[in-house]
Order: C-alpha cells, then sequence, then structure tokens
C-alpha cells in the first residue's frame, strides 16, 4: 500500500498549467500584421487582453483541481481489462490495487473470443456481397466496406489463421489440466473444436465467406453462453469479495460518500459490468452523482490519476455550477453535465429540437420524522452487500457530470 503523496505528487505537478496560454484572437475580417502603432495592433492587444480573461480563469481552475485531486477521498477507481478489472482503493492518504476477480473470468471470457480472434483475421477478406440471413439487414454496406478493404481473392489470410489454429489447439490440448468446472470444460472444448474444424476446413478450401463463419459462430453460441454465466459468477463473487472488505476497512461513515470511477472503453462504457456490480453496494441516495462511468483511451499510462483528475472536474463542477448559476437551473445543469453551455442557444438558433432528458431516477424514501437520515443496515460493513438506506435522494436531473470549463 503506497501513500497517495508519492502517487500523486509529480503527475499533479505537472500538466497543472499546460496547454492555458492562450493565443492570440484571431481576426476573420482579414485583419494581420501592422505597424506597433497602428490599429491592427491595437486590436490585437485589446483581443489578447480580453482572451487572458479566460486564461486566467483556466490556470486558477487548473490550480483549484490539482489540490482537490490530493484531497478526494474516499475513492474506488475501477480499470476494466482481460482479468475482471483492475480496483484501487483511495482513501486519505493510502491507495491499495488489486484485481479481487477468479481466474475463472479470464479463462471463460478467453475461449468466448475465439470467433472474434478468426474474424479479426479474415474481416480484411470478406466480400461486400451480404448474403440473404438473418439479420443481414442490419449488417451497414459501408462498414463492410471499410472493414474488407483487402481482395477477397487473395489468400493472405490463411497463414495467420492456421497459426492462430495453433494456439487454439494448444488451449484444447491442456484444457483439461486447468482445473476447470466440468461444464465449463465442455463448453471451452466445443468452441475450440468448432473453431477448429472451421479454420482447417477454410484454409483447405482457400476460400470462406460471411455465409460459412455465420454458421460456425451460430454453432458455438450456446458453448459462449456458458462460458459468460461462469464468468459473471466469477465477476460478481470477487468484486463483492473486495467492496465487503473495504467497506468494512473505511467505515461506514465513509463508505455513504464514496466516490466509484469506472474506467472503459466507449464499447463497454454503458451497462458495464463493475458498474452493475457496484451500484447496488453504494449509497443509493449518491449513487446517481458519484458512480461514474468514464470511456477512456487505452492504454492509460496512470489510470488512478485520470479517474481522479476527472473526478476533481465533476466535484468542483457541481459546487461551481449551483454557484455561478443561482437563478439558472438550465445554465447550472449544462455546467455540471455533459451538455456544452452553449447547446440550448445553438440549438435555438438553429431552430432544432432539444434532445429529450434522461429519465429521472425515483428518489429514495425520506426518513420518518425525527429518524436519523441515514440508518446504516444490520450487518452493514461486514459481508453485507448491497445495502439499503433510507436517506433521500438529493435533487437529480438525470444528467451526469461534465467536463469542466468549456
Amino acid at each position: 500500500m503506497s501513500t497517495r503523496r508519492s502517487f500523486l505528487g509529480s503527475a499533479t505537478a505537472a500538466g497543472v498549467m499546460a496547454g492555458l496560454v492562450a493565443s492570440p484572437a484571431a481576426a476573420e475580417d482579414g485583419s494581420g500584421p501592422s505597424p506597433a502603432g497602428g490599429p491592427g495592433a491595437r486590436r490585437a492587444r485589446a483581443r489578447e487582453a480580453i482572451v487572458a480573461v479566460n486564461s486566467g480563469m483556466r490556470s486558477h481552475y487548473a490550480a483549484l483541481k490539482s489540490e482537490l485531486i490530493t484531497r478526494l477521498s474516499p475513492v474506488l477507481v475501477v480499470q476494466n481489462d482481460a482479468r475482471g478489472g483492475r480496483f484501487t482503493l483511495v482513501h486519505e492518504d493510502t491507495q491499495e490495487s488489486l484485481h479481487p476477480v477468479g481466474e475463472v473470468f479470464e479463462l471463460a471470457k478467453s475461449v468466448s473470443h475465439v470467433p472474434l480472434g478468426v474474424f479479426s483475421i479474415i474481416a480484411p477478406h470478406l466480400s461486400d456481397r451480404i448474403p440473404n440471413l438473418p439479420g443481414a439487414d442490419r449488417i451497414d454496406p459501408h462498414d463492410l466496406a471499410m472493414v474488407a478493404f483487402a481482395d477477397a481473392a487473395a489468400t493472405d489470410w490463411i497463414t495467420p489463421l492456421r497459426q492462430y489454429a495453433d494456439t487454439l489447439a494448444a488451449a484444447r490440448r491442456q484444457l483439461g489440466r486447468a482445473g476447470l468446472p466440468p461444464e465449463l470444460v465442455a463448453s471451452c472444448a466445443w468452441v475450440l473444436d468448432r473453431a477448429l474444424a472451421f479454420i482447417e476446413a477454410s484454409a483447405a478450401a482457400r476460400s470462406f465467406d460471411i455465409r460459412s463463419f455465420e454458421d460456425f459462430s451460430h454453432s458455438v453460441h450456446a458453448g459462449i453462453r456458458t462460458n459468460m454465466r461462469y464468468a459473471a459468477e466469477a465477476q460478481i463473487a470477487g468484486v463483492r469479495g473486495l467492496l465487503r472488505k473495504w467497506r468494512a476497512r473505511i467505515g461506514e461513515e465513509a463508505w455513504q460518500d464514496l466516490y466509484t470511477v469506472v474506467l472503459s472503453q466507449w464499447a463497454t462504457s454503458e451497462l458495464n459490468q463493475n458498474s452493475i456490480i457496484i451500484r447496488p453496494c453504494m449509497n443509493p441516495a449518491k449513487v446517481a452523482t458519484h458512480l461514474i462511468d468514464l470511456p477512456a483511451a487505452e492504454p492509460l499510462s496512470d489510470p488512478v490519476f485520470v479517474a481522479l483528475d476527472n473526478l476533481a472536474r465533476i466535484v468542483q463542477d457541481n459546487i461551481a455550477a449551483e454557484l455561478v448559476f443561482p437563478s439558472d437551473r438550465a445554465a447550472a445543469d449544462a455546467l455540471k453535465g455533459p451538455q456544452d453551455l452553449l447547446a440550448d442557444e445553438i440549438l435555438d438558433q438553429l431552430g432544432a429540437p432539444a434532445p429529450a432528458p434522461a429519465p429521472v431516477p425515483a428518489p429514495a424514501p425520506a426518513p420518518a420524522p425525527g429518524t436519523a437520515s441515514y440508518v446504516a443496515p444490520a450487518g452493514a460493513g461486514r459481508g453485507t452487500c448491497p445495502v439499503t438506506r433510507t436517506a433521500p435522494a438529493p435533487r437529480q436531473d438525470g444528467t451526469p457530470h461534465g467536463p469542466g470549463p468549456r
């Protein structure tokens, strides 16, 4: 377990002021270089003075965020990966990171990804002709043309496909020695055997098409569903076990204010598996604002800092929004949400309708008069997950948090 200052010190010092120096405002009316005392120069200096106002705001905003990063606590940071996720607990001056999910998760998913591995090799050589198959109307012809960029008659896919078959065959030979449940062994064997058969037939014929690949992928679907069940069971057990442990460590009072940032790819940022498991284990009165799914570029060199940097923006924007726009709820919601502050004005000028708002979550029931606003359930912090709370939910408008200064 490392100290918090040691992992945040250099990261927060670097880049606090980066990118905050504004360039002179460029005029689009043909103004250009002119003598130092000429009208163009005076106008440029005037515009630079105005732009400096925003540069100063950004500088002070970054300084506040940099300090806030070192104070955020408690924070759970989840970096989704092939092992079920790397979990980091930041609490006061310490952090601890580990992978809580059992190996069955990675093993089951590894075999389940076989059809995608085969697809990735043959996809560039797919024909642009979409056969009459169920779901054919769901394939965008332009998307297909982008992916199938190679000559469909070429055969340079055979060598990498056979090399991948060697990897699959090695896994198939070792499958019975991996200590997996018999049902999982059987489902993995089915997927591997069907994949090896498809590869052999395609390589021997020196051809394949969308129909033959779909026949293969359809044949292994039941086995993959079995693998998914085992992977989900392993992930739920591992994540819940770790949350119980960390909750007991930091105590109920701290746990009810827990922030969680789940880092993932865009493709898994909605209904992310770890977010689903974590949500019922958090304070329901705050989960709408304290559980943040953050799509991020991969791989991240410092995922914890990225999570804390974004969380600091969210937290300070939550407070700034209500104080900067005390009489304009729509503007306040935009400042602390993903909506740009200019969005409504641009939509109005374009005559475009605003998108429908997200549904507002139902608030938690208010406590009875004279009762405490928070009541810990029996056994809370000692293996209880999910938890039940009686605190009323704060005002929730259904909009997630935003990225800071626009």
